[in-house]
């Protein structure tokens, strides 16, 4: 059974491999060496009356990673947990698939990440300038206990799989045994070509047991996208994808979803209902870095969400440091603490009674946001932080202890 589990989980990450590869084809996950382009790093009219309630009040259950089967909207029934109820489909987990390595790829791809230049070439002339050199020199302040790897490598997605499941969350983002998409910023991204984007995604995955869907209040069981950096597009623009009379609308299609998006600043909360989200998500894992990642606001923005009938998803991670690669930053670096950073958000979030959260990260290395297995390593030019006195699972330990948590407190709210 144990052996099949793994074939199945690995197979999973095999389909989610060629949704990473779709998504690279429609430009929606174009990493760059840019500040605002590192894909997320430093890296929106009709009122709510007149849209779909989609808050979940479901209790009901989901489809088990491990049974792969086509969903349809009549013959499945979801759920935050699954039939073991170990696994939590309310934690999402961001995950990146944009590494790679000389065996598998011909080249170390991010590892190997340029030192991001400070905009004011003042500043600039005071820092380094380069790239990282793997396997000894990487773009990244901590270093993995698989080393440097591929994302195409299988037993690296076993691994993935088996570190996931320790943490008891199953929705990452973009890959696990359920699948959401993270749609980035791309060249010519308009509301035209998210439209032929999430059709192509629909009609080519939607039906795989693997495709995460989310159940609303209103029994509808829809796919669930999250929009990065969607300030950048009109409010006005988005509208007429987003909303009901919108002129090449998704809504009451085949095509419909619940669109997620990117709370940066504070004047985004009205571009958000204006342009027919469905709510909003926060990302940034240092707290303070903007208005939406500033656990102080979320009280305010769940309040702003309720009102708007919105779904208030926050982010939270174990700290940020991204000086590897932005080496002028330290300002915004968040230290872990031995866990307590990451146990103050989680706590910050469940306090405002989510339906979702999402970590920030599994394995965003750069920006020191992971919560993938490190282990100490020094070199001698690096002198690598890691997780010590605690074991390189620390923090796959404490997301499940909050999972669960998670778990105990949704249900004391929905009684």
């Amino acid at each position: 059974m144990a052996r099949l589990r793994k074939k199945a989980c690995v197979a999973l990450f095999l389909f989610t491999l060629f949704i990473f590869g779709t998504m690279m084809g429609l430009r929606t996950l174009k990493p760059s060496d840019g500040f605002s382009d590192l894909a997320p790093g430093l890296k929106l009219l009709p009122v709510a009356a007149e849209r779909m309630d989609r808050r979940s009040v479901s209790s009901e259950v989901v489809v088990s990673p491990i049974h792969v089967h086509a969903i349809t909207d009549t013959k499945v029934v979801y759920t935050n947990s699954n039939p073991e109820g170990d696994i939590y489909y309310d934690v999402h987990i961001f995950y990146y698939t944009w590494f790679g390595t000389p065996k598998l790829d011909g080249k170390y791809i991010h590892w190997d990440h340029v030192l991001v230049p400070h905009w004011d070439p003042k500043i600039a002339a005071s820092y380094p300038k380069g790239r990282h050199t793997p396997p000894e020199d990487i773009g990244s302040s901590f270093y993995p206990e698989l080393g440097p790897y591929s994302s195409r490598d299988p037993d690296i997605l076993e691994s993935h799989m088996e570190q996931l499941r320790a943490a008891a969350a199953v929705t990452a983002i973009l890959v696990s045994c359920m699948v959401a998409f993270h749609i980035q910023p791309y060249k010519g991204r308009t509301d035209r070509t998210v439209h032929d984007n999430i059709k192509y995604i629909i009609d080519k995955y939607g039906n795989h047991g693997a495709f995460y869907r989310f159940k609303t209040s209103t029994g509808k069981i829809l796919p669930l996208f999250y929009i990065y950096d969607s300030y950048l597009t009109p409010p006005e623009d988005w509208a007429n994808l987003l909303s009901s009379s919108g002129s090449h609308s998704l809504r009451k299609t085949p095509y419909d979803g619940v669109f997620i998006s990117l709370i940066v600043e504070e004047r985004h909360k009205d571009d958000i209902v204006s342009g027919g989200f469905d709510g909003m998500y926060t990302y940034f894992a240092s707290n303070g870095f903007s208005f939406g990642s500033s656990h102080q606001n979320w009280k305010a923005i769940k309040t702003f969400c309720d009102i708007n009938n919105l779904m208030f998803i926050p982010s939270v991670g174990p700290g940020y440091i991204d000086t590897s690669i932005r080496p002028w930053n330290n300002h915004n670096t968040r230290n872990r603490v031995n866990g307590k950073y990451y146990e103050t958000s989680l706590q910050a979030a469940l306090m405002v009674r989510p339906e979702i959260v999402t970590i920030t990260s599994f394995n965003e290395w750069h920006e020191g946001t992971q919560i993938e297995k490190a282990l100490p390593k020094k070199t001698l030019t690096r002198m690598y932080l890691d997780y010590l006195p605690h074991k390189p699972d620390l923090y796959l330990e404490l997301t499940r202890k909050w999972a669960e948590q998670f778990n105990k407190e949704k249900e004391q709210w929905l009684m």
